[in-house]
């Protein structure tokens, strides 16, 4: 019997409706599949690193493929990732390549005490500690980037009063900032590819917060 296809073999993981505007339980399984360190993580992989084989992430990252195509699948799922057959040299290897896509969510848009809220609230913890993981990583290996890399680097904050229309003036000011300033990075380059670049991680929260205690 001949070995279908890379892209007949993923079929059963395409996304069953458009991505981008879930909501209810369709927005926690979304959640769920991408929040998942694992999953976050090859996600980031293939956003730094491009497009890879099953084979080439097993080894990245020392997980067994079968795993790794698991987790592919979720991301998969809900349209975090889908297949590249066109990268493939034969039927046998599986490529997969980032496809990008936007989501939010409010955990005040599930009731608390219903699995959905929990789900949310384990989500934007998750998502936290990927941060302040990634955090660490950072002030532990900045001593190894070249010093343009990590003078252009840097950190910002305030501590003001400030109304709730101000604090969601401000959020809405840094998305679309971010927004703006992603969208200027992805057309330079493909203007310019042969430029340096790195993977760069800018991250914004803005909210109500007393004084930390040490």
């Amino acid at each position: 019997m001949p070995r279908r296809t890379a892209a007949k073999r993923h079929l059963d993981s395409a996304p069953p409706t458009p991505t981008g505007e879930e909501s209810g339980s369709e927005l926690v399984e979304v959640l769920t599949a991408f929040y998942h360190p694992t999953r976050r993580w090859l996600f980031e992989l293939l956003s730094a690193e491009g497009a890879a084989s099953v084979g080439v992430l097993a080894a990245r990252t020392d997980l067994a493929p079968g795993s790794v195509s698991h987790h592919l699948k979720k991301l998969h799922r809900h349209g975090f990732v889908e297949p590249a057959p066109d990268l493939a040299r034969d039927t046998r290897e599986s490529w997969w390549r980032v496809v990008p896509r936007w989501f939010s969510w409010s955990a005040d848009d599930f009731l608390e005490g219903t699995a959905g809220r929990r789900i949310v609230d384990a989500a934007e913890m998750e998502n936290f500690r990927h941060e302040v993981r990634a955090v660490q990583l950072w002030l532990v290996t900045r001593s190894r980037v070249a010093e343009a890399w990590r003078r252009s680097a840097g950190s910002t904050a305030t501590y003001v009063p400030a109304t709730v229309e101000q604090l969601a003036d401000l959020g809405d000011r840094l998305s679309a900032l971010l927004a703006e300033w992603s969208a200027e990075c992805k057309a330079d380059r493909e203007a310019r590819p042969d430029v340096e670049r790195r993977p760069v991680r800018a991250t914004a929260r803005v909210f109500p917060s007393g004084p930390v205690k040490p």
